[in-house]
């Protein structure tokens, strides 16, 4: 029997698979290397064939929207390339530094500076509305119900434009008035002329008025009677006039009278033809009311004796007790010239001249006075 060798081959395998082992494990970072760099460089030519594509983007502006072509992918160089300036205001749909791509659509809404006065105060805003009620809901200033606004809450905005609200208050108040009374003159023939009598008290009534005061910003700008009414009514006065026909009792003087006593009045020694006694005195003027005349009349402040009336001096007298043209003294006013008459004119009764009117009708009627009837001429100084 031959004697076989013994054949080494588990040595040869073992040293295969060790050169194996030993040649992937020193490249396999070579390997992983590769491949990111072939990742990376797949990447960056995907990223320069999408940035450099051409893409259709639609841009809205305030509203106004238009549509471009650009080859830009990051918003922000769009705008660059658009000349469209966003402010720190301004409200943009996405991140200025955010990709864009083929159909996308950008909303800008850019801010607009406003001068906003309201309750006292104004500052600058800046505001993306578009009206003013937008931008005074944005600022969350309340409207009522009567206040103002300028310009009006429909008005479109424009920059640096101006807006006030006016605060606008209404207030009532009331006011109370005293309604005098009217007091009614009746005839009573039961009664002597001349006299009076009080019928009914008048009572003075109450006349209630309502107001509406309108205050803009504080400051009052009108008020306007709402309402009226009667609280209470007025009574009228009634007063009873004397209707009665009394033949006055009275002498009739004439120039051969003979004196009866002698008298020293105002400084002045005279003797009186007649003292009459409980004589009314009233007052008239040379106007309308008293006469019937106007200044512009012929006889406007003609006399019957044909002497122009003189305040001081004129009276007017009825002729059968006072002659015309004669003195008399009148206590506690002094010396008066008969000069004029009138048809109301009777009896112990005797009109006093005064220039002014007014003076003539707040003279009223006076009784119970006595007049010493003089003669034709004045007495002279003692």
């Amino acid at each position: 029997m031959g004697v076989f060798p013994k054949l080494d081959t588990h040595g040869k395998r073992s040293s295969s698979m060790s050169f194996a082992l030993r040649w992937k494990h020193e490249n396999l970072r070579l390997i992983i290397l590769s491949a990111i760099i072939s990742i990376a460089m797949t990447f960056m030519l995907l990223v320069l064939l999408y940035g450099t594509a051409e893409k259709s983007v639609s841009v809205v502006v305030n509203g106004q929207e238009s549509v471009v072509k650009t080859k830009q992918w990051v918003l922000q160089r769009l705008l660059d390339e658009q000349a469209i300036t966003v402010g720190p205001h301004d409200v943009v749909s996405v991140p200025l530094n955010a990709a864009i791509k083929d159909g996308d659509r950008i909303v800008i809404d850019q801010a607009l500076p406003l001068t906003v006065t309201a309750d006292g105060k104004t500052r600058t805003v800046y505001t993306t509305e578009r009206t003013v009620q937008a931008a005074i809901e944005e600022l969350n200033i309340p409207v009522r119900g009567y206040d103002k606004v300028y310009p009006s809450l429909g008005t479109a905005l424009l920059p640096n434009m101006s807006v006030k609200v006016v605060r606008v208050n209404r207030e009532m108040s009331r006011s109370e008035h005293k309604v005098p009374f009217v007091i009614v003159k009746q005839n009573d023939p039961s009664l002597e002329t001349g006299k009076e009598k009080l019928v009914k008290t008048g009572k003075e009534g109450l006349l209630v008025k309502q107001f509406e005061s309108v205050y803009e910003d504080g400051k009052l700008v009108s008020t306007e009677l709402v309402t009226k009414s009667v609280q209470t009514a007025a009574v009228n006065q009634v007063v009873a006039i004397g209707t009665k026909k009394v033949e006055p009792k009275v002498t009739t003087l004439s120039t051969r009278t003979p004196s009866v006593e002698t008298f020293s009045m105002s400084g002045r020694t005279f003797k009186a033809k007649k003292t009459l006694k409980g004589v009314t005195l009233t007052a008239y003027s040379a106007g309308v009311e008293s006469t019937g005349k106007s200044k512009g009349h012929p006889q406007y402040g003609i006399t019957a004796s044909g002497a122009r009336v003189k305040e001081g001096r004129t009276i007017a007298v009825d002729p059968k007790v006072i002659p015309i043209g004669w003195w008399v003294y009148i206590e506690g006013l002094g010396f008066r010239r008969a000069e004029d008459k009138g048809s109301a004119v009777k009896g112990n009764k005797i009109d006093v001249y005064f220039d002014s009117e007014d003076y003539a009708e707040k003279f009223g009627t006076k009784r119970g006075y006595t007049v010493y009837v003089i003669g034709p001429n004045k007495p002279s100084s003692s």
